[in-house]
């Protein structure tokens, strides 16, 4: 099992070696490594030296500073700021809604994510200023178990923010929304179906003395790893 571990590192250095060393045909490049492992057939190091040389060079997505396990996705979420600069989210290291997409607006800038395979189903803002109430705590209520959902706030999202739809947040593992006040900056990322706590939430507070942007607080942002949901069963034991 310990040669198992060891066997992808020493395969990146000695093709690194025979490729720093030698000035030599990359398709010999095989050949030598095959033999400096002792193989007879070129055919049986190659899928070792793929894997091990692909993963060393891996890039963290949505500007990680490191690579998300493979069971995770890679997420930013980044809040708006007064109602002039508008929000950002990056997911699996595509940006879904942003200012330069012209797809984000005030109110609560929403990306709902398939748990399992990560596939954006929707995304959108929900106009807590102007919409009807009704209408979106239906949206939020038919979100569905094991479903990923990414938030950022753009303006005063707390207008016409109810207590049930402060619940529904509760429901997907946010612990700050029930303490968002008029002016309050927000960034979450949680999973529908689950009380888990998340560690995904921040919560930029609106504060004369210490307000950056006039009547506004500065932006605020959170960046992680989040799980994959792993079954269906899961999703609503969560």
């Amino acid at each position: 099992m310990r040669n198992q571990g060891i066997l992808p590192l020493v395969a990146v250095v000695v093709l690194l070696f025979i490729t720093s060393r030698f000035a030599i045909n990359p398709f010999d490049v095989w050949e030598k490594a095959a033999n400096m492992f002792g193989v007879d057939d070129e055919d049986q190091i190659k899928p070792t030296l793929k894997k091990a040389f692909s993963a060393s060079t891996t890039e963290p997505k949505c500007s990680l500073s490191t690579v998300c396990p493979p069971d995770h996705f890679a997420l930013q979420i980044t809040s708006g700021a007064a109602t002039v600069v508008g929000p950002k989210i990056c997911f699996d290291g595509k940006t879904i809604m942003s200012t330069v997409l012209n797809n984000v607006g005030p109110g609560l800038n929403i990306v709902l994510v398939n748990g399992r395979n990560g596939k954006v189903e929707k995304h959108g803002y929900l106009n807590i200023n102007s919409g009807n109430e009704k209408d979106i705590l239906a949206y939020l209520k038919d979100i569905k178990p094991g479903i990923i959902v990414l938030v950022a706030s753009f303006d005063d999202v707390t207008t016409k923010m109810t207590d049930e739809m402060r619940e529904v947040f509760v429901g997907m593992g946010s612990t700050l929304i029930r303490s968002l006040k008029p002016r309050d900056g927000w960034v979450f990322a949680g999973r529908a179906g689950t009380e888990n706590k998340s560690l995904l939430e921040k919560q930029a507070v609106s504060d004369v003395d210490t307000n950056v942007y006039g009547m506004w607080p500065e932006m605020v942002q959170i960046g992680g790893c989040i799980p994959k949901t792993l079954t269906e069963h899961k999703e609503h034991e969560e």
